[in-house]
């Protein structure tokens, strides 16, 4: 089945068309600038040559029509289907689902409704995930569209992880308790750990590190969520590139008055003026971090070393919570490609079992490649493994449409 994946921003809308029998991405972009002057980056498949044009698009209807021109240019080297006729169904990635989904749907106008009231818990994603919405709509209004939410996943949680220690009004009235988030990369890894792990997914016992610029770590037993480290927003868990994650929350009016910040000055401080780059001075970047630490900067190491020594608080709570662990997974940009997060965050881990290669863990990384990093004689098998939200997100689409078929 041939997929289209879509995942919009308020000015912007990645795609990616998958053939969803060879688990293939066929094409790939995004549209730019939308509303603004307009751009888009187009190739084929994973790694073909990348074409950019400007195009003017007033609105994400025009940008899916730009994209639907691109994905059907006869030009053998742009194109690569006939008509869009061979698009089956559409694949929405969206970031929170709130109280409301709990797995991915299809999409009809209750469920529009019902996403329109998510704008409060993530209103920086809930507006132009409609806007992407309506825009294939207009364009491909007899096409399944289905939606597929980062925070379904962690909704298996019981209610003494998601709970916090706020009233029981404020929870009814409010929805205020965990919802996690990267979901759907949480999900593609634990999969893709049982396979290697040669066990019933049912059976195992995994965290995952889903470790970016945006950070959190999940407790995933037996295929479901029974942990994770982000809250009831992003801000939460561990410290991040320019968010500073958890910290008492009597420091948050303790620096508003200290400071005479509004509250959402106060939200602007800690999602863009804190974690790495707060704490360093000097970067949100990790590569820029390492680089800094090997001249020497003792701030740019106290930033590494905070978010490598959570990790591994994260990693052995969780132990505790599922009684047990078989694997730990590595993934996103600094899971993949931060071998010093992964070796500061590992060490001294032999009582959990966790024993890695340091020398195989120092030369993998900017590599799109699976990697076993634990020696064998560790009881705890140690991954990196490259995360694919767009394939889980088209598979869900996939076996949704299909049951239409019945």
């Amino acid at each position: 089945m041939k997929v289209l994946v879509v995942n919009a921003g308020s000015s912007s809308l990645k795609y990616q068309l998958f053939d969803t029998a060879t688990e293939s991405v066929l094409a790939k972009g995004i549209c730019e600038r939308i509303g603004i002057d307009g751009r888009i980056e187009h190739r084929q498949g994973e790694n073909g040559e990348k074409l950019k044009v400007d195009i003017p698009m007033a609105d994400h209807a025009v940008a899916t029509e730009v994209v639907i021109k691109y994905l059907t240019c006869p030009d053998p080297k742009i194109g690569v289907i006939k008509d869009m006729n061979e698009i089956e169904g559409v694949g929405h990635r969206i970031v929170h689902g709130g109280p409301y989904f709990f797995e991915s749907v299809l999409l009809n106008d209750e469920v529009l409704a019902k996403l329109e009231l998510c704008r409060d818990f993530a209103p920086l994603h809930t507006g132009p995930h409609i806007m992407g919405i309506k825009g294939c709509l207009a364009v491909m209004p007899d096409k399944p569209q289905v939606l597929v939410f980062d925070t379904a996943f962690h909704q298996t949680m019981p209610p003494q992880a998601y709970m916090y220690g706020i009233s029981w009004d404020m929870y009814e009235k409010y929805h205020i308790r965990r919802y996690g988030a990267h979901g759907t990369s949480h999900r593609f890894v634990a999969r893709e750990m049982a396979k290697l792990l040669d066990k019933p997914l049912e059976e195992t016992k995994i965290v995952t590190c889903h470790i970016g610029n945006g950070a959190s770590i999940s407790a995933v037993k037996g295929g479901k969520c029974i942990d994770t480290s982000m809250g009831f927003t992003p801000l939460d868990g561990v410290i991040m590139g320019t968010r500073c994650g958890s910290i008492d929350p009597a420091i948050v009016p303790y620096i508003m008055e200290k400071e005479g910040f509004t509250p959402a000055e106060m939200s602007e401080y800690m999602n863009k003026k804190c974690g790495f780059l707060g704490i360093s001075g000097i970067s949100s970047d990790s590569r820029d971090i390492e680089a800094a630490i090997l001249q020497g900067n003792e701030r740019a190491y106290i930033a590494a070393s905070t978010l490598a020594y959570q990790c591994k608080k994260f990693i052995g709570a969780y132990a505790a919570a599922m009684n047990g662990l078989d694997a730990v997974v590595w993934t996103a940009g600094m899971g993949e490609n931060n071998p010093e997060l992964r070796d500061r965050a590992c060490a001294n881990m032999e009582y959990y079992g966790i024993k890695i290669n340091r020398e195989l863990n120092a030369v993998t990384h900017h590599q799109p490649n699976t990697v076993e990093l634990s020696t064998p004689d560790s009881k705890v098998k140690v991954y990196v493994l490259p995360t694919n939200e767009e394939l889980m997100i088209a598979s869900d689409t996939e076996e949704i449409v299909n049951s239409l078929k019945k």
